[in-house]
């Protein structure tokens, strides 16, 4: 028996077990019953299934009732990065990821950066069992290096994905751009508490922007109010303060105080400009400078 021979139904639920075993480390049968809504006994057939198609993917560890990822794990599924970052992040889709059929005619760029999903995995174990990861990097700014870092979440900023976490590098929060990772491996050992998320002031710290149709660019402001959902003129948004410059930069949110930033490019003015004081990332945001009187 082949998997393509097997329903619909059933092969999503050996696709969710392989996604599940490859990008979290680990699978239980309570995650089947919960995502399906199957009864044990199917969980368990299902499970046993997977490891008849796929010997030495899964390793059954009694004494947690887990299966774990064997050692020589080789998929079955052929999974796409963007598919696979859209069911981690958005929960949806996590069923077999066949290919896409668009049910009208569309055009888009499609993705253009190639990102290794083994990389992937190692990144997303290492989130989901509070690890660090040693790896290979590249920057704009030092080249290829070799580099420790305790990963806690995954951010898209609309153009590209990024891993955010601690670099014990530089020792501090920082995101990473992942088509930038080449190589990396999970790290044994304890993770210090000053590495954990909940001590990432920028990603725990919510900033609550004020977006308005530009004053002197836009000529219809009703038309902007349309194309980004504005109530009563204005689209107020809680954003954390890690992806604040991200957000800015992607919308052309004019950020200088007097709206003084020109190009039909810039349909929003950021009313509340004082709103991103303390946040690191501002240099990606637009017109943005710092006041005079704290610059002082």
């Amino acid at each position: 028996m082949e998997i393509r021979d097997l329903p619909q139904s059933q092969r999503d639920r050996l696709a969710f077990i392989e996604l599940r075993t490859r990008f979290f480390g680990e699978i239980q049968r309570q995650d089947l019953i919960s995502r399906f809504g199957i009864q044990v006994a199917a969980a368990t057939r299902d499970l046993t299934l997977y490891r008849n198609l796929a010997p030495g993917n899964l390793e059954y560890n009694a004494k947690e009732r887990v299966y774990k990822q064997g050692k020589d794990f080789r998929p079955n599924f052929e999974f796409s990065a963007d598919r696979v970052l859209t069911w981690l992040s958005r929960g949806y889709g996590d069923g077999y990821p066949e290919r896409e059929r668009p049910l009208v005619r569309s055009a888009s760029f499609g993705p253009v950066h190639s990102i290794s999903l083994f990389t992937l995995s190692v990144l997303t174990q290492a989130i989901y069992k509070k690890q660090a990861v040693e790896m290979s990097y590249r920057s704009m700014t030092s080249g290829l290096s070799t580099r420790e870092f305790v990963p806690f979440a995954l951010a898209d900023n609309g153009f590209r994905w990024h891993v955010r976490g601690f670099d014990r590098k530089n020792k501090g929060f920082i995101d990473l751009i992942l088509t930038r990772i080449m190589e990396a491996h999970i790290i044994n050992g304890e993770v210090n508490e000053l590495e954990a998320s909940d001590q990432d002031i920028q990603w725990n710290r919510i900033v609550e922007l004020e977006l308005v149709p530009h004053p002197d660019n836009v000529k219809y402001a009703a038309t902007v109010e349309a194309d980004y959902g504005l109530t009563d003129g204005v689209l107020k948004l809680k954003v954390r303060a890690a992806l604040v410059g991200y957000l800015l930069r992607r919308w052309n949110v004019d950020c200088s105080p007097d709206h003084s930033s020109r190009g039909h490019e810039f349909h929003l003015w950021l009313r509340n400009s004082p709103a991103l004081y303390g946040v690191d990332n501002l240099h990606l945001a637009p017109g943005y400078s710092i006041p005079i009187w704290r610059s002082s």
